[in-house]
């Protein structure tokens, strides 16, 4: 995954902002006991959102704890659950076939860090494997397709975006009840679609200049590696499309106490960091009196 998904700080209430915290931490906690310290380091917030959304009793229990990134004062920390560890196991899954991805794309040289990255997961991959047959089976698949497109030098930006969000729906195969999983499966195929797009984007300048592979080069048959004004209202309109369908989707389960924070979510974090990438200020902290989480991805 790639830290993209994110809530809107500002918007959410204390409570909130705390509750978000102890998913973060509960993940990080179950990534530590089930798979050892060095699992800690493929923590990030998209993680987070999944196992949110995975929850499936809609309540968060929490408890305080300090760690070595905490060790003074106590921080709420997410209470072990089903939810917890479905998605630590998805996330070793995930990064594992993101390494080998990356040890097939750098050559030798280029991708010995992606070799001992994986080396050092390879344990824990196995073990992730074996917990989740069917998802490791799925993941494998579509990033294997997703791989034949990009040696393609696919020139359609929805078919591997497309085979990306296929990918990440196959994160609610597992959800018994059959209309959850559905609304699961439509909001998990929306924001895969919508990650691809927007990691696409944030890494247009550093593929144009290496030469790799990036959907948005051939789609819009750039000349120097920069999206023109139509180019940007473009792309933003069918990111904030997924993002529309994602909140069409949310709207038809009770997420119980996670509601806020995955309104927040869907509603603005998503629409910030769009519009942060498209304009070239993503990961940088704005002046507060340029902040507009509500603001569409459009320019």
């Amino acid at each position: 995954m790639f830290g993209y998904v994110r809530p809107s700080a500002e918007r959410l209430s204390e409570e909130e902002q705390k509750r978000f915290t102890a998913a973060y931490c509960g993940l990080c906690h179950t990534l530590k006991r089930r798979y050892g310290l060095a699992a800690r380091m493929i923590l990030n917030y998209d993680l987070a959102f999944l196992a949110i959304l995975l929850d499936e009793g809609g309540t968060c229990h929490s408890c305080e704890k300090r760690c070595m990134v905490h060790p003074i004062r106590k921080r709420p920390c997410a209470q072990p659950s089903a939810a917890l560890e479905t998605a630590a196991d998805y996330s070793v899954i995930l990064t594992w076939w993101q390494l080998r991805d990356g040890v097939a794309d750098h050559g030798f040289w280029g991708g010995l860090k992606y070799r001992a990255a994986s080396l050092l997961l390879r344990r824990a991959y196995r073990k992730a494997r074996a917990a989740q047959p069917v998802f490791d089976e799925s993941t494998k698949r579509h990033l294997n397709a997703l791989a034949a497109l990009e040696k393609a030098r696919c020139e359609s930006i929805d078919r591997p975006a497309d085979t990306f969000a296929a990918l990440l729906a196959g994160a609610a195969e597992g959800v018994e009840d059959p209309i959850r999983r559905r609304v699961l499966q439509q909001m998990f195929y929306h924001l895969g679609r919508w990650i691809y797009l927007t990691d696409a984007a944030d890494d247009l300048k550093k593929d144009w200049k290496s030469g790799s592979y990036n959907p948005l080069i051939p789609r819009f048959a750039l000349k120097e590696g920069k999206l023109t004004q139509e180019n940007q209202q473009e792309l933003a309109a069918t990111m904030d499309r997924s993002v529309e369908m994602m909140a069409a989707a949310f709207e038809l389960l009770d997420f119980g106490d996670w509601a806020g924070i995955i309104r927040s979510v869907v509603y603005e974090g998503l629409y910030a960091v769009g519009n942060a990438v498209l304009n070239g200020t993503f990961r940088k902290r704005p002046k507060r009196e340029e902040r507009n989480p509500t603001r569409k991805a459009g320019p």
